[in-house]
């Protein structure tokens, strides 16, 4: 599968999502820059804003197996990975496979577990395996984990550790659905014969995989490897941030990048696909100072401050073209 060909899969794989989820085109395109890069979404959202559809959406449009973890506080990692059962007949204890064997698993409200089960999840996000009673199980390939927070009810949540919000690719929102949108939610309800609509499947895991290694292909200048470093080193250094872009966040930022040039077909990378990605690359991986929180900081302006700051170098294959 060639760069062209990828961008054409990548479309159609948008506007089936789009079909079933109301929601902006950027938000869709955040989510599948993460899984053409080979990463996993953080979704931060209130309730009711059509998360789980989002995550239903994706593994249907592209042919994958689902699964929907809800996270509690009093969640096990066994009821995550799966756990040795005693088999009668056999007279032995076989291995009962965990929600987390799927394609494209939902962590829901993942910040209500417990740290320890957040931990195993951690394995399964970062190695693509799971280990149990000192017994490592690969996990399906392609892997993808989307995870759900909601920002405005902490009671009784436990904050997600620097570690694991840096092994999410994106962080993003799908925030509320414009006039047009919410009139035809309540257009889809009044139908009640559809309670969700169908989503037609594009793509198959093979595809998806082939699809994964496009990115690999696609060039990224010398001088655009020093405006992304420059990016991360200027976020270490701005005075409002305690902890900056760790070198896996410069690494995912590039990545990210190629993925984005690949779902809009171009074999090359510019420097509004670098900008384009970089907010929900990076900003989640900052730590502000307590001053900056005081203050009412937020990321998303210090990312702004970063990318204003560092200069931006000359392509002269193009420009980025715009969606």
């Amino acid at each position: 599968m060639d760069v062209s060909q990828a961008s054409t899969e990548c479309t159609t794989v948008l506007e089936a999502i789009g079909d079933a989820v109301i929601c902006e085109q950027e938000f869709l395109e955040e989510v599948l820059v993460a899984v053409v890069g080979r990463g996993h979404v953080l979704l931060e959202d209130v309730p009711g804003t059509g998360k789980t559809l989002t995550a239903r959406s994706v593994a249907a449009a592209l042919g994958l197996s689902f699964s929907r973890i809800q996270f509690t506080p009093d969640l096990l990692p066994a009821d995550v990975t799966g756990t040795h059962v005693f088999n009668e007949r056999e007279r032995s204890f076989e291995f009962n496979e965990g929600p987390i064997f799927a394609n494209i698993v939902l962590a829901d409200e993942i910040n209500r577990a417990p740290p320890k089960t957040q931990a195993a999840l951690l394995e399964a996000m970062e190695e693509g395996q799971v280990t149990t009673d000192g017994e490592t199980r690969q996990l399906p390939d392609p892997f993808f984990v989307i995870a759900t927070q909601n920002p405005v009810e902490q009671e009784g949540t436990f904050p997600l550790p620097e570690a694991q919000v840096d092994r999410f690719l994106v962080k993003t929102s799908m925030g509320y659905p414009d006039e047009d949108g919410e009139v035809e939610l309540l257009r889809r309800r009044a139908g009640r014969e559809t309670t969700s609509p169908s989503i037609e499947t594009v793509l198959d895991p093979m595809q998806v995989d082939r699809l994964r290694q496009v990115p690999e292909s696609v060039r990224v200048d010398e001088d655009l490897l020093e405006y992304v470093a420059a990016i991360a080193r200027e976020t270490r250094v701005d005075g409002r941030v305690e902890v900056g872009v760790s070198p896996r966040g410069t690494q995912r930022l590039f990545e990210a990048a190629r993925a984005y040039a690949t779902i809009v077909g171009r074999e090359y990378v510019t420097p509004d696909d670098i900008k384009r990605v970089a907010h929900p690359v990076l900003a989640h991986r900052l730590v502000l100072t307590p001053d900056a929180t005081v203050n009412n900081v937020d990321r998303a302006s210090v990312i702004d401050g970063v990318l204003e700051s560092v200069p931006v170098p000359t392509v002269e294959t193009g420009e980025a073209t715009p969606r």
